[in-house]
């Protein structure tokens, strides 16, 4: 198939493009280029002549405060894309956010969210074939050039120890594999929303001890009103045919193989 992936350098993109290459696709690739994105001929070439479309690339960064900057590339950009899919009818999977969610009430609490949930509801409206996955917290391979943004368990393998919250903040994790089976079995989809996590909140003790590291607690509360102390996702709401393989022990063990092994070449 010929497939159309945005984000392709990114931790989730980068992994579904291996997957993708592997099934014998064809892809054509979009980064963060304003160049690339501008180029309006070469973009609707590609999506005219496209089997469907992984709309991966954004911005992730949760703590980013230019809105203008945020909704540039993540909404902006995503309704440009997503109005040439409504125009050939192409299939869209999109990479949504658990985000989104905000504190339980829908509602989301930062840009980040907000830019996300947006372009999910116009990609619902615009695009007949359309499936959204909403990411919870997503950790493995691949995530080493997101700095601040990646994994609790990367940082702190990469520290040698970490300071975690007091007030122990229960999180979704879900393995980077996982994810990719996600994508494959959303392609085979037509519409719909869909969370994508293990099913099970845990602290983030967890994922820390679970690559080998010691913690501490700090002695200060610092964690804002606005921060997500609890996300889990619904099982109810996960795509047909597709589960989990990797819990944390799973998870982690196997990410600690590939950390190990990077680190001592």
């Amino acid at each position: 198939m010929n497939i159309v992936l945005t984000g392709a350098k990114g931790f989730i993109g980068s992994n579904v493009l291996k997957a993708l290459k592997l099934r014998g696709d064809f892809v054509y690739q979009i980064h963060q280029d304003k160049n690339q994105w501008e180029n309006d001929l070469e973009l609707e070439n590609q999506i005219e002549n496209c089997d469907g479309i992984f709309h991966i690339g954004a911005i992730s960064d949760t703590t980013l405060q230019d809105c203008n900057e945020m909704l540039y590339w993540n909404y902006t950009l995503s309704k440009k894309l997503f109005d040439l899919a409504r125009k050939y009818d192409k299939k869209v999977v999109y990479s949504s956010s658990a985000a989104t969610y905000g504190l339980g009430d829908n509602i989301p609490t930062n840009i980040y969210g907000w830019s996300k949930k947006l372009a999910e509801e116009y990609g619902l409206k615009a695009c007949e074939k359309f499936v959204a996955l909403r990411y919870f917290n997503v950790y493995g391979p691949g995530e080493e050039h997101k700095g601040k943004m990646a994994s609790v368990a990367y940082q702190a393998y990469q520290k040698g120890s970490f300071t975690l919250f007091p007030k122990k903040p229960l999180r979704d994790f879900v393995y980077i594999n996982d994810v990719v089976n996600a994508n494959l079995a959303a392609f085979k989809l037509d519409r719909g929303i869909f969370d994508v996590g293990y099913g099970k909140a845990m602290p983030f003790e967890e994922l820390v001890s679970g690559v080998g590291v010691e913690f501490n607690y700090t002695t200060k509360d610092k964690i804002p009103n606005w921060y997500q102390y609890y996300t889990c996702a619904n099982k109810n709401m996960r795509i047909p045919g597709w589960e989990p393989k990797y819990n944390i022990t799973d998870g982690t063990s196997d990410y600690l193989k590939y950390l190990t092994k990077r680190n001592s070449v």
